[in-house]
């Protein structure tokens, strides 16, 4: 220890401290040397690393490049090669569809006149409806004929329902407006007559209905049926007020009456008829048919308007109405609706954006109309019409179909293109019973009255569901609702709860309102409800209510024939085609055993499946109640043109990516199916479909994102045809070679009823 001059002590560092203390700091000195040559290294290494980082990436982005280069060469040599080789596979698709197009018409100008000729030689004494001379004989004879006999007029009537069907057949082909409006008068008065003479038979057994009463109730009840009608008639002759009402078990319907009525002299029909004859007359369906055009050209040219429709009433068969100046009139306020129904029909189709039903012309031109305009290198379709005389008119006009007009903006008034009528008509009439036979000193004496069946007043017209009336007797009396209540048809698919609508015979439509208390019992199937009077009634089906559709497939099942599966919203079709012929089938549908398992042509099935609520048919109105994946009918026409041509060897089914592709391109999965069976699921290929050109995709259907990439080993094509041709065997090749021109013109037309590629 050192001690300091004032004689105190104070600590001081010994030698070995010191050297320690030398060590820490040489120590120190060499810690830090050495951490900065670590870090130079690291950096040197960094710099090293990044270096070569950046001499990958260069060789890849070079290595890119270069096969981006290869990738656009190779692009542009296909697109080259696409359009050097364009014109010789537009030439041999659009002959290829011009020459089936001319055997089509050809074949069916034979079959037309093969039928005609077969019904020329019938002579079985019915007339021909498309000769006036004897359908207006026939119409004069029976509407003078006495003979009341309910069984007698149900085959006349019978008859006269076939004469109607093949008068709507000839309707179907006519293009001449005079003929039409000619053919058009004559079937209404057909229809009309039949409702006569049903209305005259059921008076002539009312009239003995006091002979005919049961002995258990007192009361008349009886029920007469056949394949078109079903005729229930209750006379109230007992007056008994606990029996008010009847339950024709027979005939699936029951009504009950109010109390007041049960103890007056009425009698109640009901006639349903498994056909219809009102919902043609809406005014509602005829005024949608008008478009805004034709009616600014009526409003401009009203005396010629007028001066046509005499020239064109000089033309038509007289009404043969001798007596009944009322029935007259109203015949003659629906035969000018029928007139203008179909003068503006024909213009309304001249407007329309694509014909659904497929015309002839049409069929043969919108695939080449569609690559022609291809040809000019536009990103767009030109819009238009299929006939070349149309398109310039309609070019600048939009591709969805013109929004339906309404007659009112009533909400009970039933829009007909929403909704169907199944099951046919039921005529609820409530009429004073005529009078009846009485013995008196042994004489049977019968008051004979010329006006027919007289309607019972009952009030139809009040705002609540009763009303207060005077009977005969002048006392005062409250009317309760009618009940009804009906089992629905066999032969129809309800796939939801009914509807019911009464006939407005003023507004010429149907309607909702007036129908209280609706109830449905679907282990029954059975319809109950009330109406403040006595209606004709249907039953109602959302027409749509099977779209959009969920699946579909269109599989081969050998040489012209395939077959097509819908999966829908409510249910699952198969429709097979062969040659020229179809076929329904289903699962589960006991009830259509009369068209399951049937072959019948395209027109019949489509009319049988939707007279039995089975619609899988769109309509020029249908993408107005439908979601659906617009695209540009133009392609899509010619896509179902090829889809047709090529059915035979290939499979086609709907691709997830279709509703994602934009308007201007479809999407589809096929392949080559020549087996019998389901197609495995790794077989399909994409296709990418626009107006320049065609493509097989790189992509699956279970790919994760959408990519227009080209498939390898592929072509660029300016056809769907064509590019499917170069995946096909030489055994597919032989089918295609050798299919049918009925069978591509039938798959055509079904491919065109049911729009897939736009409505799934």
């Amino acid at each position: 220890m050192v001690y300091c001059s004032h004689g105190n002590c104070m600590p001081t560092t010994t030698t070995a401290e010191l050297v320690n203390m030398s060590a820490k700091k040489k120590q120190s000195k060499v810690s830090k040397a050495e951490k900065e040559r670590l870090k130079k290294e690291e950096e040197e290494r960094r710099l090293k690393e990044e270096e070569e980082a950046r001499l990958i990436a260069e060789r890849e982005e070079q290595e890119r490049l270069e096969q981006e280069q290869k990738e656009e060469e190779e692009r542009l040599r296909l697109e080259l090669k696409d359009r050097e080789r364009r014109e010789d596979e537009l030439n041999e698709l659009r002959f290829i569809l011009e020459e089936n197009q001319k055997k089509v018409n050809v074949w069916e100008a034979a079959a037309r006149e093969k039928a005609e000729w077969n019904r020329y030689m019938i002579c079985d004494g019915s007339p021909n409806p498309a000769v006036q001379p004897e359908i207006n004989t026939f119409i004069t004879l029976w509407r003078e004929d006495p003979d009341v006999d309910i069984h007698t007029i149900l085959q006349q009537c019978a008859l006269a329902l076939q004469l109607t069907e093949e008068l709507e057949l000839v309707l179907s082909r006519e293009t001449e407006p005079r003929i039409i409006q000619v053919h058009q008068d004559t079937l209404q008065t057909l229809q009309s007559l039949i409702h006569t003479k049903h209305q005259a038979a059921a008076e002539e057994i009312l009239k003995s209905a006091r002979a005919c009463s049961d002995i258990e109730t007192g009361n008349m009840q009886m029920t007469v049926r056949d394949d078109n009608v079903t005729l229930c008639l209750w006379a109230n002759i007992k007056k008994n007020a606990r029996l008010k009402g009847y339950h024709f078990q027979e005939a699936g319907l029951s009504f009950e009456l109010p109390k007041q009525l049960a103890m007056s002299d009425i009698s109640v029909r009901i006639l349903h008829t498994r056909y219809d004859h009102l919902s043609h007359l809406s005014l509602q369906m005829q005024a949608q048919n008008k478009s805004p055009a034709t009616k600014e050209e009526e409003e401009e040219e009203p005396e010629e308007a007028a001066e046509g429709d005499a020239e064109t009433l000089s033309e038509t068969p007289k009404l043969l109405e001798d007596g009944e100046t009322k029935e007259e009139d109203e015949r003659g306020e629906s035969v000018q609706q029928e007139k203008d129904n179909v003068s503006l029909k024909s213009l309304e189709e001249k407007k329309s954006r694509i014909s659904l039903r497929s015309s002839k012309e049409g069929r043969k031109s919108s695939s080449i109309k569609l690559q022609d305009e291809a040809e000019d290198h536009t990103e767009s379709i030109v819009e238009g019409g299929i006939s070349s005389g149309e398109a310039e008119d309609e070019a600048e006009t939009e591709p969805t179909a013109t929004e339906p007009a309404t007659v009112s903006t009533e909400l009970h008034i039933v829009d007909l293109y929403r909704y169907t009528p199944l099951g046919g008509v039921y005529y609820f009439d409530l009429f004073k019973l005529p009078p009846q036979a009485s013995i008196i000193n042994g004489w049977e004496m019968t008051e004979v009255l010329d006006t027919g069946l007289q309607v019972f007043p009952y009030p139809s017209d009040q705002p609540h569901s009763s009303a207060s009336v005077k009977l005969e007797d002048s006392e005062t009396h409250s009317y309760p609702p009618v009940g009804v209540t009906v089992v629905l048809p066999e032969c129809v698919i309800f796939m939801q709860e009914p509807q019911v609508a009464r006939w407005d015979a003023i507004g010429q439509h149907w309607r909702t309102d007036h129908i209280t208390e609706t109830s449905y019992n679907s282990e029954a199937r059975s319809v109950s409800f009330k109406m403040d009077s006595f209606y004709t009634f249907t039953l109602l089906q959302e027409t749509h209510i099977n779209m959009p559709f969920q699946h579909w497939e269109l599989r081969p099942q050998g040489q012209d024939s395939v077959m097509l599966t819908i999966t829908a919203a409510l249910t699952e079709v198969r429709i097979s085609v062969q040659g020229n012929q179809c076929m329904l089938q289903m699962d589960q549908a006991p009830g259509l055993n009369h068209i399951l398992g049937k072959w019948m042509s395209l027109a019949a099935l489509q009319d049988a499946m939707r007279r039995t609520g089975v619609n899988m048919f769109v309509s020029e109105y249908s993408d107005k109640y439908v979601t659906i994946s617009a695209k540009d009918p133009l392609i899509e026409h010619a896509v179902y043109e090829q889809m047709a041509l090529l059915s035979s060897a290939l499979a086609f089914s709907r691709s997830q990516w279709n509703p994602q592709c934009g308007q201007e391109h479809l999407i589809l999965q096929a392949c080559e199916h020549l087996e019998a069976g389901p197609v495995p699921q790794e077989v399909w290929s994409l296709y990418l479909l626009g107006a320049q050109r065609s493509q097989g995709l790189k992509m699956t259907e279970m790919s994760d994102g959408f990519s227009s990439e080209l498939a390898e080993d592929t072509e660029f094509h300016s056809t769907f045809l064509h590019t499917l041709r170069d995946v096909v065997s030489p055994e597919g090749r032989d089918r295609l070679d050798h299919t049918h021109y009925l069978f591509v013109d039938t798959v055509q037309r079904l491919l065109c009823a049911t729009r897939l590629l736009t409505f799934s």
